[in-house]
């Protein structure tokens, strides 16, 4: 499972997103940001995403 923790990403937010894929986790993200935080996830934002993903131990 992928993991891609909303505070890194720079927001005061304890949201955690898990999904199989990275591609999952993107979309979930964008949703999220978009619903939550009023942002719109950008291709450059989305691959600064991508390096905060992280294989959930």
């Amino acid at each position: 499972m992928k993991t891609l923790n909303c505070r890194d990403a720079g927001f005061d937010c304890d949201a955690k997103i898990q999904a199989d894929t990275d591609d999952e986790i993107l979309a979930l993200a964008a949703d999220h940001a978009s619903t939550v935080h009023g942002v719109t996830v950008t291709p450059e934002l989305a691959a600064g995403l991508t390096s905060l993903i992280h294989e959930e131990a």
